[in-house]
Formats: structure tokens, C-alpha cells, sequence
């Protein structure tokens, strides 16, 4: 008898199913921020062995591959060429080069993996369902929490002597409380709560082609309900926005789409300025949900802006600097990918991953037509283009590292027609 479609068949499969599976498990020990690291390069070596083995060949992998290979390659000449101009010294050098290790190399090796590797769109979806399962027993436990005396941290995990950006990256946090409100919110298995708005909105969409009904629904309702308990802003604009757009890619070459997308172009042209006003309202209520996160937010990234065109403007500090106490000693370029890559890597870096973002949008939109697998990909790129502006991406790659995956799967795997 056949092995069912969702079963793990390859090593590849069953290595990333088990690791997706393991979330949780992962999460209480404070794992996660090893496991993905650990999981792309050995990734990076079942795709050696199966080029070496001629299994697979290098003709074979698109350019947009490659293109991501030398975007992320170039991250580490740049991150060395910033140490050489600041003088920072080979022990630092060799610790942000394992940093890079950690963070820009994944947002490589992970689209290669699923480039080369046979995986498949129904093993990564049926695992993100598993965790959606398991997401739906545990959360009754998360939100009791703060209202039955619980501590908001249970423990920090002993494997942070491995090295990391931070202590929340072990920590096995139940809840936290907004600070002046005085509520709880809710992180789960990421470092801070907008990153857990993040994981959710890439995993509702690959959630959403997995076959079986029954999975489908509760891998969709468990990360669901980790976007609005984490009360992440930028989650609910992902989900309200990606979702339309990838609708429309994936019928942007049929009439009766530009005959619908008519009257909403011809509202634009008369009510351009009251639409402009009303777009200029509600950013200006998006920011207001947190003032003060959003003024921070601001301020790091004036810092990050100035400081980049006068001191470093080609290759960047080299190295992530904290700020005054304006922005509470927050990192220089934090929570926005883009300031930050201008701030540490100058304008090379942040060249470096546009150019690779930018050629992969394009080439999944126009494919988006063609398949469910190219539309779960472009909804993955959007996600990452959105959150760029939110989140530094090589920061939180060991946790979305499965959209990695599918974006490089998408890349690879030739449109034979239209659906």
C-alpha cells in the first residue's frame, strides 16, 4: 500500500517534518533558536551530498536560487569589510561571522534546501497542522495564566551557553503584561509577541493547503488564535492584505477580474483624496494602538538613518549598537529590517537582499497563476516583504524557516499550465 501523501518519505521530509512537530517540545527547553540554525545546515548537507552523489544537479536550480545564494553570501564579505573599516578586531569578527551563520545564512540555505531536496507542500503543511493541534490544547493553559497567579516566565533555558542575541531566545514565557495598560499579552513559542504574530500568518497560509478538512481547520483556528493573542498589529494587516493580493495574482490574466477590479479603480479615481485621508487615519490609529512602541519604533530608525549617512554609508557599523536612552537602549535598526541592515551593513547590505526579494516577488506573482504551490510561495514573499518593515528577518529566520522552504520549492518546480 501506498504511503499517504502527508507521510514523510525522504530524509529531507522527515527531518523538517519531526522538526516542525517537535515546536513545543522545542520551546520548553528552550531549543528553537539551535534547532533552526542546526536543521538549514544539515539541510545545506543533504543538498551536497545529493549535487555530489549526481542525484541532483547544480543546472538544475534556478537562478533565483543562486541569486539568493550570492545576496547572502555577499552579507558576510560586507560584515567583514564593516569590522575591517571600524577596526573591530578578529574575536568580534569571528562572533558576528557565527551570528551571520545563524541569521542571513538560513534565509539562504533554506530555499536551497527546498530547491534541491524532494519535500513536499503536504508533509510541511500536515507537521504546521500537528503544531496547530497542539496549539489548541496548550493555549487554555496561556490564558489562564496571568489570572491564576502563574509567573510569567517558568524558566530560562541552560542551553543559552551556546550564545544568542538574547535570553528571551531560551526563555520559556507564558504571558507578559503591556507595559501602562497593565494586560497580558501573549508571545507562545517566539521571542516577543509580534514575532509570534509573525510565525502565525506564514503558518495559516501553508495551514491552509493542507488536503484533509478536519487538519486544515484546526491548524488554521491554532495559529489563528496565536495572531490576535499576541495582538500583533502587523498580523492582522498581513492577513487582511496578503490574502486579497495573492487572490488576485492567481487571476490577474482573467477578464472577469479586471471587470471586478473596475468599479473599485474607478472609486479611486473620484474619491482619490477623501481614500488618501482616510489611508493617512487609520495609519495614524495603527501607530496610536501603542504610542509608545510606535514612537520608539520612529526614533530607532531616525537613529539608524542618520548615523548611516554620515558615519558608514557603503558597508555599514559592522556590528548592531544599542541606543540612547530615547529608545530604552534599544538596538540601532531593530525591529525593521531595512534600518537595520543600513545601520550594520551600509547600503551594499541592504542591496544585498532587496535585489533577491524583489526578483523572487515577481517571478511567484506571475506564477501565482498556475498553482497552489506558487501562491502559498508569493503569500510567503509577502510576508516577508511586509514584515521587513516590523521585524529584523535574520533575527527570526529560525522560526519561519518552513516558508524558506516553500519558497524555494516554488522557485524549482517548473509551471507546466494553468490551473
Amino acid at each position: 500500500m501506498a504511503a499517504p501523501a502527508d507521510h514523510p518519505q525522504t530524509a529531507a521530509e522527515r527531518l523538517i517534518a519531526r522538526a516542525i512537530t517537535a515546536t513545543w517540545l522545542l520551546w520548553l527547553v528552550g531549543g528553537l533558536y539551535i534547532a533552526g540554525p542546526v536543521i538549514g545546515w544539515l539541510l545545506a548537507a543533504l543538498v551536497f551530498v545529493e549535487l555530489y552523489l549526481g542525484r541532483k544537479k547544480l543546472v538544475d536550480i534556478p537562478g533565483s536560487i543562486w541569486a539568493w545564494q550570492a545576496g547572502m553570501a555577499a552579507m558576510l564579505v560586507i560584515l567583514w569589510v564593516g569590522h575591517a573599516n571600524f577596526s573591530l578586531g578578529t574575536a568580534q569578527t569571528i562572533k558576528s561571522s557565527i551570528g551571520w551563520a545563524k541569521g542571513w545564512a538560513l534565509i539562504a540555505l533554506f530555499p536551497l534546501a527546498g530547491a534541491v531536496l524532494d519535500v513536499r507542500l503536504e508533509v510541511i503543511a500536515r507537521a504546521i497542522c500537528r503544531v496547530g493541534m497542539w496549539t489548541l490544547v496548550l493555549i487554555p493553559v496561556f490564558v489562564a495564566a496571568p489570572f491564576v497567579g502563574l509567573p510569567e516566565m517558568l524558566w530560562v533555558s541552560p542551553l543559552k551557553v551556546v550564545g544568542g542575541p538574547g535570553p528571551e531566545y531560551f526563555a520559556t514565557i507564558l504571558y507578559t503584561i503591556e507595559p501602562g495598560a497593565g494586560t497580558p499579552r501573549w508571545q507562545f513559542f517566539a521571542p516577543w509577541s509580534p514575532a509570534a504574530g509573525m510565525v502565525a500568518v506564514v503558518s495559516i497560509f501553508i495551514a491552509a493547503q493542507e488536503r484533509h478538512l478536519g487538519w486544515r481547520l484546526v491548524g488554521v483556528a491554532g495559529f489563528l488564535l496565536i495572531a490576535l493573542l499576541s495582538q500583533s498589529r502587523l498580523a492582522l494587516v498581513a492577513l487582511a492584505l496578503i490574502a486579497p493580493v495573492v487572490w488576485g495574482a492567481a487571476r490577474i490574466d482573467r477578464g472577469s477580474t479586471w471587470f471586478m477590479a473596475a468599479p473599485a479603480l474607478l472609486l479611486i479615481g473620484l474619491f482619490g483624496t477623501e481614500l488618501l485621508a482616510l489611508f493617512e487615519q487609520l495609519m495614524s490609529d495603527f501607530s496610536s494602538a501603542r504610542a509608545d512602541s510606535s514612537r520608539v519604533r520612529a526614533a530607532l530608525g531616525r537613529i539608524a538613518l542618520d548615523r548611516w549617512e554620515t558615519e558608514a554609508f557603503w558597508f555599514g557599523h559592522g556590528v548592531v549598537e544599542n541606543g540612547p536612552h530615547l529608545v530604552e537602549y534599544m538596538p540601532i535598526g531593530s525591529h525593521h529590517s531595512w534600518y537595520g541592515l543600513l545601520f550594520v551593513k551600509g547600503l551594499t547590505g541592504a542591496v544585498a537582499l532587496a535585489v533577491p526579494l524583489a526578483l523572487t516577488g515577481g517571478i511567484l506573482f506571475w506564477r501565482a497563476r498556475t498553482g497552489g504551490l506558487h501562491r502559498t510561495a508569493l503569500a510567503m514573499v509577502l510576508v516577508l516583504a511586509l514584515y521587513s518593515f516590523g521585524e529584523n528577518l535574520e533575527i527570526l529566520a529560525y522560526l519561519y524557516w518552513p516558508a524558506l522552504i516553500v519558497i524555494g520549492k516554488a522557485l524549482a518546480e517548473r509551471p507546466q499550465s494553468v490551473e
